[in-house]
């Protein structure tokens, strides 16, 4: 089975993980909803994300995560007890390309008057791996680096193809 849905589902019907899980750009999200004040309203959301599809980058430096794809994202996500306009995320990322666990707070406003707009970049992105670097296909068809100052590859690995 493949999935192509580009939107990520988080699960919080109490279900427990796969067995296996078939790689993806979003992975595999569990939640659990939780009353943290016993007010008897759920008030906080911890997500894990896992069974990512690689190659991908850790951020916009180009920075690989590990080729064993055995990333895992914990998150916490509520609303600001004292300014409910707010939204509040706590990410952690652990990474075998990482010394230790990496984390993150971050902070959203809400908005009076949205707008809304739809990103489909989740799957299907042209990640290729030359060697031990890895590139991507441009929209034009042109193999290009994914990070500053990067060497292009080793011709040998293009079946004798002239270089343009």
């Amino acid at each position: 089975m493949t999935d192509y849905t580009t939107h990520r589902r988080v699960y919080t019907d109490g279900r427990d993980w796969p067995k296996e899980i078939l790689p993806s750009y979003n992975g595999y999200s569990i939640g659990k909803w939780i009353d943290q004040d016993g007010d008897g309203r759920y008030d906080l959301l911890e997500v894990e994300t896992r069974g990512f599809k690689g190659p991908r980058t850790y951020e916009g430096s180009g920075m690989p995560l590990h080729e064993d794809n055995a990333t895992v994202i914990r998150e916490r996500i509520a609303f600001d007890k004292s300014n409910p306009s707010l939204l509040r995320i706590e990410t952690t990322i652990t990474d075998s390309s990482l010394t230790r666990p990496w984390a993150v707070s971050r902070l959203y406003r809400r908005e009076a008057k949205p707008f809304w707009d739809f990103v489909d970049c989740a799957e299907n992105n042209p990640h290729i791996l030359v060697g031990r670097e890895y590139y991507m296909i441009s929209a034009d068809g042109f193999l290009m680096p994914t990070k500053r100052g990067q060497t292009a590859p080793d011709s040998r690995y293009f079946n004798g193809a002239p270089a343009r």
